[in-house]
């Protein structure tokens, strides 16, 4: 009896590790970029690749090269907003659905600046 208690009290102390280890591998450490910056279409247009992707929506500009290979469609469609205003891409995501409020929430990671004329 004493073995089998030894061993759940062991367990479960293993999978508390294992989350608080997991919880801290899934943190984004990268620094939030306060978006303050103001940044003009001539900017945006400038990260228009794969490599340094940019886009605006609704007046947010936000890098989002990081998430590109994580969008669960094929990069492509995202590359093809890369350097514009993707605000018609998130309404309608291509065929006339809004993209879920997790999606637009995403978005908030990503900041880095807003759109000026």
């Amino acid at each position: 009896m004493k073995k089998l208690v030894f061993s759940a009290f062991i367990a479960f102390w293993a999978s508390i590790a294992t989350i608080f280890a997991l919880q801290a591998l899934a943190t984004d450490q990268r620094e939030k970029p306060t978006g303050t910056s103001r940044i003009s279409p001539d900017d945006l247009a400038a990260h228009s690749t794969e490599k340094d992707c940019w886009i605006a929506v609704e007046g947010k500009v936000y890098d989002i090269t990081a998430y590109v290979p994580s969008h669960p469609v094929p990069p492509a469609v995202l590359l093809a907003w890369c350097g514009k205003d993707a605000t018609k891409g998130m309404r309608t995501k291509g065929y006339g659905r809004d993209h879920s409020p997790a999606a637009w929430g995403m978005l908030d990671a990503y900041l880095v600046g807003e759109l000026v004329e």
